[in-house]
């Protein structure tokens, strides 16, 4: 194993989207990589291959390059170490299950699938831990021999099983959680290295894998400690050295105080949902850097460089960490209102589209109205679909004013403003914002009506609502046409 280059791993399953937790794995292994000047792999772990869907491998490294991540090997980028699919690796795990078992340390098991559900029922009905118990326990080399020729001539297919030590006490120094140990009696009985189609386990693969890579450290979500011993049993069975382990923290929902978990349907948790929304990679990148791991000061806004620079594993949170969608919303918003204005507009405008507010292929004149209107709302936005929502003004006809904003237009001066405004407003020719600007000040100035009896009755008459952005450029963006039918329904509500 390397003594002193940094190797880190990340190793999805292609049995699904990226998710928010495995992009936090992506994310601190990528972080220590950088931090350290090390490598940073990514293997794919397809050798559950029942599970394995058919852009699983794609969606991962598509957005873990849209997050903003890069990596120095991988199955897109062979290395001296590949194949990166544990499912090209199998002639190189073959031969080592073989080794085990010639050594003794591992055993073909013929129990079937029946005989193992049968020994759990009955230790669960005798209030028993379940557990796999030796089949050949008290046998001697012919005896166990002369069962399982009699189990192949059955045509049954084995397994291949770990002999554990017993009385065995396996720990390790954990970054995040000290160090843990594990007795080799607890681990449920030796446990299964091949599956009966020739092909490894992961708790065998994964260690193989790691060893071979020269891995020197391994970052995941603490969901994995329960596997650990079982890979130090691996790593000690070929007496190899094993990596440094850190296991982070669980994420929790913050709405519920439980696990994040994929069937939590009360908050969106893959990042293929959040890129659909219009939420910028920038953000997310920031987001999930701060999911249990915390920076130095008080800031929360920084770019990937400044957290690579940044970056100690020492930082990582003992305690859960939060997920609070609002939380991701304000960072979102934070880069939202500084993002150059032409990304912004074509992922607004991409939502539009999307919702049918406006045409697939729009002209050079709806372009630069929707650019206008994307550029009142950019400050407000969480993520650019909000957009549809908040710009549907502009796009819907307004039901009926609410009780709330028919009181605000009780005020005896509001006719006046109102009938001032459509008057004047007809005669303008150059429908812009500052001439609508100017029309109100002119209604000022003559009326001596001013401040919120001057703007609020207007508001709500051309817009159908209380608040919004910039008024004269949300009148502008309505159009004259509409503006003067609505202050006209509204004078005739208000009579």
């Amino acid at each position: 194993m390397a003594k002193n280059k940094i190797r880190v791993r990340y190793a999805p399953s292609p049995t699904g989207h990226l998710h928010i937790g495995n992009a936090r794995t992506a994310l601190f292994n990528y972080l220590f990589a950088r931090h350290n000047k090390g490598t940073f792999v990514i293997r794919i772990e397809d050798t559950d291959t029942k599970r394995n869907i058919a852009d699983g491998e794609k969606s991962q490294l598509d957005n873990l390059k849209w997050l903003g991540m890069d990596w120095d090997e991988g199955p897109d980028k062979p290395g001296d170490f590949g194949p990166y699919r544990q499912s090209e690796r199998r002639e190189i795990y073959t031969p080592l299950i073989q080794e085990l078992v010639e050594k003794g340390l591992a055993y073909e098991s013929y129990m079937t699938e029946d005989q193992l559900t049968e020994q759990r029922e009955a230790q669960k009905a005798a209030g028993e831990a379940p557990r796999y118990l030796y089949e050949y326990e008290g046998m001697d080399d012919a005896e166990i021999k002369a069962v399982q020729d009699a189990a192949k001539a059955k045509g049954l297919q084995p397994v291949v099983r770990l002999r554990l030590p017993k009385d065995h006490i396996y720990k390790f120094d954990d970054i995040v959680k000290g160090e843990i140990s594990f007795e080799s009696d607890r681990l449920g009985g030796d446990f299964v290295i091949m599956k009966r189609d020739g092909m490894p386990t992961y708790n065998f693969a994964v260690v193989v894998d790691d060893h071979l890579m020269e891995i020197t450290h391994v970052l995941r979500g603490d969901d994995h400690i329960a596997n650990t011993p079982k890979q130090l049993a691996v790593y000690e069975a070929f007496g190899w050295t094993p990596p440094t382990f850190g296991h982070m923290t669980l994420i929790i929902n913050t709405e519920t105080g439980k696990k994040l978990s994929k069937r939590d349907e009360s908050v969106l948790q893959f990042i293929e949902q959040y890129r659909e929304l219009g939420y910028l990679p920038e953000a997310m990148f920031n987001f999930i850097a701060l999911l249990g791991w915390s920076p130095v000061g008080e800031s929360e806004i920084f770019n990937r460089q400044e957290f690579i620079k940044q970056f100690d594993p020492k930082r990582l949170s003992k305690s859960p960490a939060s997920f609070d969608q609002k939380k991701l919303e304000w960072v979102n918003n934070q880069y939202v209102k500084t993002t150059d204005n032409n990304k912004i507009m074509d992922l607004a405008l991409a939502s539009l589209i999307k919702a049918g507010k406006i045409a697939e292929n729009p002209d050079t004149k709806t372009i630069e109205w929707a650019r206008h209107l994307i550029a009142l709302y950019q400050d407000q936005m969480s993520y650019t679909a909000q957009i549809v929502e908040m710009a549907d003004v502009f796009f819907e006809e307004p039901e009926q004013l609410d009780a709330e904003a028919l009181e605000e237009l009780q005020n005896e001066t509001a006719p006046i403003v109102l009938k001032e405004f459509s008057e004047r407003l007809n005669n303008v020719t150059l429908f812009t914002a500052p001439r609508i600007m100017a029309v109100i000040k002119s209604i000022q100035k003559d009326t001596k009506i001013k401040g919120r009896q001057l703007y609020m009755p207007i508001r709500i008459a051309t817009t159908r609502e209380m608040h919004g952005p910039s008024l004269p450029d949300s009148i502008e963006l309505l159009g004259k046409e509409k503006v003067l039918a609505h202050l006209a329904k509204t004078l005739k509500e208000i009579q």
